[in-house]
């Protein structure tokens, strides 16, 4: 997982292959896939690994600053890869990292009184507005501004046209904050 997630750090996810990851460790790629038996997987034990990064000790008493916590750290976990957001969200990774962080997650909003179903439902909300946000972060130098800023002057998109400014905004942390605070809101 170190080889593939310095492949991922140096080329992105486009570039990380099992040919690429064997090359780096100076074995055949049949090493590489006994350890992971196809692309995908290797993308689940990556998902995983880039999870594994968010720490789950000293975390707050309080359910909503520790649930807070988790979703800062998860954040963190992804912005330190390259890609790291687009990875997790193109996985589905029932591996240990993954489910010890929702574990903590979902205990920490049911402390807080969220019933089962809203628990497990705010978790999700939570993990997905991470990822999508970390998604756009992580794109960000490369985004089209001036193409988008164009469309939207020339079409017929008044809303738009008045709150540019605002969905120009790359103020990421603020952005962060806003929408992780309308989701715990919205669990008690």
């Amino acid at each position: 997982m170190r080889a593939a997630l310095a492949l991922l750090d140096e080329l992105g996810a486009d570039g990380v292959s099992i040919r690429g990851i064997a090359d780096r460790l100076g074995v055949r790629m049949n090493t590489v896939l006994w350890h992971a038996k196809t692309k995908a997987r290797l993308l689940e034990l990556m998902a995983d690994a880039i999870v594994a990064d968010v720490s789950l000790d000293g975390l707050p008493d309080h359910w909503r600053d520790r649930a807070r916590e988790l979703a800062h750290r998860y954040r963190r976990a992804l912005l330190a890869h390259r890609d790291g957001a687009r990875v997790v969200a193109g996985t589905y990774a029932a591996e240990p990292a993954t489910l010890g962080l929702a574990e903590a997650l979902v205990d920490a909003l049911s402390r807080g009184g969220c019933p089962d179903r809203e628990a497990v439902w705010t978790c999700w909300s939570i993990v997905y507005f991470v990822l999508g946000l970390v998604q756009e972060e992580q794109a960000a130098p490369h985004a089209a501004g001036d193409r988008f800023a164009a469309l939207v002057a020339e079409g017929d998109y008044p809303a738009l046209r008045r709150v540019l400014p605002h969905l120009r905004d790359t103020s990421f942390d603020e952005r962060f904050e806003f929408g992780l605070g309308m989701v715990l809101d919205g669990c008690v």
